[in-house]
């Protein structure tokens, strides 16, 4: 695959708040944009509370990179799965006097039909975390707990 370029734009409009965008998402038929709010987290001075911040927004893209990493590897490996869903957490510290996620934690659950499948299932997880593009290329530490859960 040859390189691949996302661009997006960033405007700020009022205080610690900004509008992130992307060229390549506008959809003609609705004239969607495709924006984003973008704030300073509430943690910090002048932060706005309710408003996805650039720490949310990375943790978010861990996730969803997880998440479509998932769902391609599944594919090939011919796994089966009613639902998926992950929770994450990103931790936010200050080391050696500079502020950084340090740790995405990916709280993946996975519910299959059948019992048999339980460890497939558990290592196309694994599989999807060691292959996440996003993961590969942060600084931060990206943890797993996975779950699966077969449906009674």
């Amino acid at each position: 695959m040859d390189k691949q370029h996302y661009t997006i734009s960033i405007k700020w409009m009022t205080d610690r708040k900004g509008m992130v965008c992307s060229p390549e998402l506008y959809h003609p038929e609705t004239h969607n944009k495709n924006c984003i709010e973008i704030a300073t987290p509430p943690q910090f001075p002048g932060g706005v509370p309710h408003i996805w911040s650039p720490e949310h927004l990375l943790t978010a893209a861990v996730s969803s990179c997880f998440m479509t990493t998932f769902l391609a590897i599944s594919e090939y490996s011919k796994l089966e799965f009613v639902s998926f869903n992950c929770n994450s957490k990103g931790v936010l510290e200050k080391i050696e006097g500079k502020f950084t996620v340090s740790e995405v934690h990916l709280f993946p659950e996975v519910l299959i039909v059948d019992e048999k499948h339980k460890e497939k299932a558990i290592r196309v997880l694994e599989k999807s975390a060691k292959a996440c593009i996003i993961s590969n290329s942060i600084k931060s530490n990206v943890f797993m707990e996975p779950k699966v859960f077969v449906q009674a």
